[in-house]
């Protein structure tokens, strides 16, 4: 069968390669066309446009960059048409994959969301598209059954495959002291920033998270450079410091941590499943943030609070994201505190509730019925 995936950002990226290497598994003839990255690329040739060329975040950024997103959509379009495929399948990216869910159904392509754009959290009108355009939505949250099932939407839980990657990456880590030779680190304890995978967010996360280098001299601080970056993209924020940035080695780098800064998103949740305290700290652009304040309905921002439904893991949030702020929160999980204790508790109830690895070969082959049954 012939697949064509949209993946618009790294975790997608991440999550489409692992699809897409299960759906081969299963599918010995499968050929793909995708919007990815280079996961993607690397399980399948097929690439028509990487994601750090359309990963725009913010209501202002989006807007800057309208005529791009444009012009990114009828490649999309045209591609579709062209290839033909037996399915497209979309992966969160709603902005974007909406329109092609819509383009998709005008063409009687069978249409599969693979990760559910956070509807949940704002802009539920968004619920209509769904509802009209897509034929069977692959959630990866316990808590989304809930939400869709109060809009008479029937969708797929099978797990997240957050765990599949922890899994499988936990099995290929280096050994401490290997991973930091081959890194040029020294051998204080290690904090980790993950600042995330958009220059929007380095811009107004990593001055603060690097502001705290001085107050912690026993330790070193070391950055996970996102796969779409260089060097150059940190060299702006780190040319006065001895920090470090390390590339394709997120989880050699949160095995060895004691500890981390990370900027909402996937990253909250790979943290924890790797057992690293963290405190999760978020700011945007003014504009952004006040527009986005009045129609977000979510009491946390991090994956991890979220499915659990409580606070385990601080939330600093535009205003609070300071470095005294910072500095505090981080001193709690730093050390052998109750904080840090009742963090690691809830992180293993965290992964009861996740459930077991397998997700992306079980997404699969549910997607592979599906397809069978409406040829049938």
């Amino acid at each position: 069968m012939k697949y064509y995936l949209i993946a618009g950002e790294a975790s997608g990226d991440v999550h489409g390669a692992n699809l897409m290497r299960a759906l081969l598994a299963l599918d010995s003839e499968a050929r793909f066309r995708y919007f990815g990255g280079d996961r993607m690329q690397a399980v399948a040739d097929g690439l028509i446009k990487h994601y750090k060329d359309t990963a725009f975040m913010g209501i202002l950024e989006v807007m800057i960059h309208l005529r791009k997103i444009s012009r990114y959509m009828e490649t999309c379009k045209k591609e579709i048409l062209d290839f033909q495929p037996d399915v497209v399948i979309l992966i969160d990216y709603p902005g974007f994959n909406l329109r092609m869910a819509e383009f998709a159904k005008k063409k009687n392509i069978p249409l599969f969301y693979y990760i559910s754009p956070k509807l949940w959290a704002w802009n539920q009108s968004r619920i209509k598209k769904i509802k009209a355009f897509v034929d069977r939505m692959f959630i990866i949250l316990p808590f989304e059954k809930e939400f869709y099932r109060k809009f008479d939407i029937e969708v797929e839980y099978m797990g997240n495959p957050v765990i599949d990657e922890i899994e499988k990456r936990k099995k290929e880590l280096r050994p401490r002291k290997q991973f930091f030779q081959e890194n040029n680190l020294s051998e204080k304890p290690v904090i980790a920033l993950l600042p995330g995978s958009r220059k929007q967010e380095l811009r107004h996360n990593l001055p603060v998270m690097l502001s705290l280098v001085g107050d912690y001299p026993d330790h070193q601080f070391v950055i996970a450079g996102a796969p779409a970056f260089g060097e150059d993209d940190y060299a702006p924020y780190i040319h006065n410091t001895t920090v470090k940035v390390v590339f394709n080695a997120t989880y050699d780098l949160l095995g060895a941590a004691q500890a981390a800064l990370v900027t909402s998103g996937t990253a909250t949740l790979e943290t924890a499943l790797m057992n690293v305290p963290q405190v999760v700290l978020y700011r945007t652009n003014g504009p952004t943030y006040h527009i986005g304040k009045h129609f977000v309905r979510v009491e946390f921002i991090s994956l991890v609070n979220l499915i659990l439904g409580e606070e385990a893991v601080t939330e600093l949030i535009q205003y609070e994201v300071n470095h005294d702020r910072v500095k505090q929160e981080l001193d709690k999980i730093l050390y052998d505190t109750p904080q840090l204790k009742q963090m690691l508790t809830r992180y293993r109830k965290l992964k009861k509730i996740l459930g077991k690895p397998g997700v992306s070969d079980r997404v699969a082959a549910r997607m592979i019925d599906l397809l069978k049954i409406s040829e049938g």
